[in-house]
This record gives structure tokens, C-alpha cells and sequence, in this order.
């Protein structure tokens, strides 16, 4: 049984409790995939997750990173590739190999360990999280989305009532748990949405599976090369498949030969209503919403913050 939802740009997460590590501050938020446990992730493409931290219970922001080898490492991986071309035999000494990993790095669920040591991907790579620390200039887009002291994320989704409207808003974060999401925005993957601006950046988190797709083209190449071309819902980035096992898999238009991004996305083809009823807030993003509370845009990229 899969379950399809539109993918909308490479930054993702997870939410999970976890052992909070050494100087994690008391709230913190994946973007990506949402868990149970710490270190068990499931493996996908870069993304985010939220996370439960047991000594003080409130989730937590990720960030997908994965693990690369050194150069000279890298090297020998590409000559052997090169000769051999199967990265399945290829000896990795992890210890020695790879570039240090910060303290909190977890690797991805379900990947292969030897000697207690994750064994990398056919490309070389380790495919793992680290939390988004609230001041982290590295994740500064992705911690903008998500108020801590509120518990809060800000969200992309239909509207409840009205399936032909977008709606954003202040989801608590404890509904995202156990889900995957996406980061959207002026700073992520080009901005193929036209949101926000330099002087006033614009982003947004949507969960897998917010968009589903209906009458989903058969799972060959010609058909879905055609869906993505020929149909007005196929204007988007990639699918996603929710598999009945957890797994997720992700077409992206690239995969098909397409280019991406596009002049007309489907995100863009509807209106957009603010719900962001919020008393008091102090992280800047959240502020900026709450000051156009209710108000509706005709596309996605008319959104402007009057400050």
C-alpha cells in the first residue's frame, strides 16, 4: 500500500524521542522525518525531523547530513568504482575514511553496521541527522520555521474546509511527530516559489503526504514522464510514496529528464489564506505572519510582509 504526497524541495526531517545530548538546549526541531528513538532515522533524501527529548519532553528540529569520506579516501572510492565499478566491494575503514562527525550526528535508520560502524551508501556517503540548534547560523533557515519556547511550526498545507485553498499556519510541533517534512523558501533550492524576498526571506515547512495526488500515474517511466508533463498537477517538484513498511521513496522530476525548476509551479496556481493567531511571539518570521492574520494572496509568491 502506498500512500502519495507531493515533495516540494530537497530540505527534509523527522520527529522521534531520543537521550538529549551534551549542551542541547531544553527544545529542539527536525526538518524531516519524525521517529521514536534516537538514531533511528529513516533513510531518505535530505531532509528534516522532530524530535522528543526524554529528560524534558518537547521536540526537537533535524537537519539531514550525510557523512562524506576525505579526499583521499574519495579517491581511492572513484579508482576502485573506476576498475571494479561495484561500490558494494569496496573496503571502507569508516574510522579512518571519513571526515569527523559532530557529537550529536546520528546515522539514518535501517543502515548497514559493521563493528558497530555504519557502512556507507553505493556513493559513498552515510546518510544521517543533527539537530537545528536555535542559533545555528549553519541551519538559520531551518530554525526560522519552528518557535521553541511555543512549541510551534511554521506549516503549508490545504485549508480544512476548502481543498482549492492553501493555508499557513502555527502547527504545534507534538502533530508533526512522526513525520517527514519539507523546507521550502526564498533561501532553499533556488526559490522556484517566489517566496519572500532578500531583504525579507520567506520559509515554510510541508509535511509529506500534505498533498495528496489522485488518479497517480502507473509506476512506468512514459507514464509518469507524461503525468509530469501534461497534467496541471504535475507541475511540482517529485512525488513521494508512504509505503505500508515506512519506507519512502521519492521521484523527482530530474530522475525523468525533466528540468526543475519550472516558470508555473501547482503551489503557485492557488490562493493562500493566513491563519497565525498567535498573542505574542517573538521569533521574527512567526511576528511577521501574525500581522497579516487572516489575510488572503491570490498565489503563494504575493505574500509580502509589511514592515
Amino acid at each position: 500500500e502506498r500512500r502519495p504526497g507531493l515533495s516540494q524541495s530537497p530540505a527534509q526531517g523527522t520527529l522521534q524521542t531520543c537521550q538529549s545530548p551534551p549542551a542541547r538546549p531544553p527544545l529542539a526541531l527536525l526538518v524531516g522525518l519524525i521517529m521514536k528513538r534516537l538514531g533511528s532515522v529513516q533513510r531518505k533524501m535530505p531532509c528534516v525531523f522532530v524530535t522528543e527529548v526524554k529528560e524534558e519532553p518537547s521536540p526537537y528540529l533535524w537537519a539531514r547530513l550525510d557523512r562524506k569520506p576525505n579526499k583521499q579516501a574519495e579517491k581511492r572510492f572513484k579508482n576502485f568504482l573506476h576498475s571494479k565499478g561495484n561500490p558494494k566491494e569496496f573496503f571502507w575503514n569508516v574510522e579512518e575514511d571519513f571526515k569527523p562527525a559532530a557529537e550529536c550526528w546520528i546515522p539514518a535508520k535501517e543502515i548497514e553496521q559493521i563493528n558497530a560502524n555504519p557502512v556507507p551508501d553505493e556513493n559513498g556517503h552515510i546518510p544521517g541527522w543533527v539537530p537545528v540548534e536555535k542559533n545555528n547560523k549553519q541551519y538559520c533557515w531551518h530554525s526560522c520555521v519552528v518557535n521553541y519556547e511555543l512549541e510551534i511550526a511554521l506549516v503549508l498545507k490545504h485549508h480544512p474546509d476548502d481543498p482549492g485553498l492553501l493555508e499557513i499556519s502555527a502547527v504545534p510541533l507534538s502533530d508533526l511527530l512522526e513525520q517527514t517534512l519539507e523546507l521550502i523558501g526564498t533561501n532553499i533550492n533556488g526559490n522556484p516559489y517566489g517566496l519572500g524576498s532578500k531583504k525579507h526571506p520567506l520559509h515554510l515547512l510541508i509535511p509529506h503526504g500534505a498533498f495528496q495526488i489522485r488518479n497517480l500515474p502507473s509506476l512506468k517511466h512514459n507514464h509518469l514522464l507524461s503525468w509530469f508533463e501534461g497534467c496541471k498537477g504535475g507541475k511540482i517538484e517529485g512525488i513521494v510514496w508512504h509505503c505500508s513498511d515506512g519506507c519512502l521513496i521519492k521521484v523527482h522530476r530530474h530522475h525523468l529528464g525533466l528540468c526543475w525548476p519550472i516558470p508555473d509551479t501547482y503551489m503557485n496556481s492557488r490562493p493562500v489564506i493566513i491563519n497565525m493567531n498567535l498573542n505574542k511571539c517573538d521569533s521574527c518570521l512567526f511576528n511577521h505572519f501574525s500581522k497579516i492574520d487572516n489575510q488572503k494572496f491570490a498565489r503563494l509568491k504575493d505574500i509580502i510582509f509589511d514592515v
